[in-house]
């Protein structure tokens, strides 16, 4: 394992991410954590639901996005993007 000179630093929400994890989208299930980001790896639609509470779906998602969005899951139904990977 690599040294990490910052692993005794609080990490702010601006902070690069630290981990990362694969999103299926689920209409009944959260996802694992809460993300600090969203990496959208093929174009589409997103229906979320964010820490909130608050639901959307964010339209026409181009491919390649990184999005800073504190979700707790993402819809199956009514997203079409895809290869989806949430950042902690």
């Amino acid at each position: 394992m690599p040294k990490d000179r910052f692993s005794s630093h609080a990490q702010a929400l601006d902070a690069p991410a630290g981990h990362g994890f694969s999103i299926m989208p689920n209409d009944g299930a959260d996802l694992i954590e809460v993300t600090r980001a969203l990496y959208v790896g093929t174009s589409g639609a997103i229906a979320v639901s964010f820490a909130s509470g608050a639901e959307l779906v964010l339209a026409n998602v181009p491919a390649g996005s990184i999005l800073p969005l504190r979700l707790v899951r993402v819809r199956a139904t009514g997203t079409t993007a895809g290869n989806l990977v949430g950042l902690s």
